[in-house]
C-alpha cells in the first residue's frame, strides 16, 4: 500500500473543500460558532443562541449554523467564521450578542464583511 503524503492529504482535503453544501448551493452561507472550553466560558452559548432566535424568528432555512471546538485563540474569545458564497471565510472575535447580530444582518444577510470584530479572512490553509 501506498504512502499518503502531506501534499496527498492536503490535495484530498481541498477537492473535499469543493463538494461542501455551501459551494454545492444548498445554503447561501455558513456560521461556525467556536465552542471549545474557552468558548463556552466567554458566551460562545450565548452567540449561538443568539443565531438560532434571528434564523427562527426571520425563518431563515438556507444558512448553515453549526459548531467546532476550539479555534486555539483562547482570549479572543467567543469567535465565529462566517462563509458566505463565493467568498473568503472571515473569522471574528470578541463577540457579543450585539455584536453577532450586527455581523448576522451586514455580512452574513448582506455579503458584507463587518472589519472592525474581523481578525482575519480566508481559511488557515489557503491564501487569499
Amino acid at each position: 500500500m501506498a504512502k499518503i503524503s502531506i501534499q496527498d492529504l492536503k490535495k484530498i482535503k481541498e477537492q473535499q473543500r469543493t463538494k461542501m453544501i455551501l459551494r454545492e448551493g444548498e445554503f447561501r452561507a455558513k456560521i461556525t460558532v467556536h465552542m471549545g472550553t474557552c468558548g463556552i466560558a466567554a458566551g460562545a452559548r450565548d452567540i449561538l443562541t443568539t443565531f438560532r432566535q434571528v434564523m427562527a424568528d426571520r425563518d431563515i432555512t438556507d444558512v448553515l449554523l453549526t459548531n467546532s471546538g476550539c479555534a486555539g485563540l483562547c482570549a479572543k474569545e467567543p469567535m465565529i467564521t462566517v462563509e458566505v458564497a463565493e467568498q473568503s471565510p472571515v473569522k471574528y472575535i470578541l463577540l457579543t450578542k450585539d455584536k453577532a447580530l450586527r455581523i448576522f444582518n451586514e455580512h452574513v444577510v448582506g455579503g458584507k464583511a463587518v472589519e472592525d470584530y474581523a481578525l482575519a479572512r480566508g481559511s488557515e490553509t489557503q491564501a487569499t
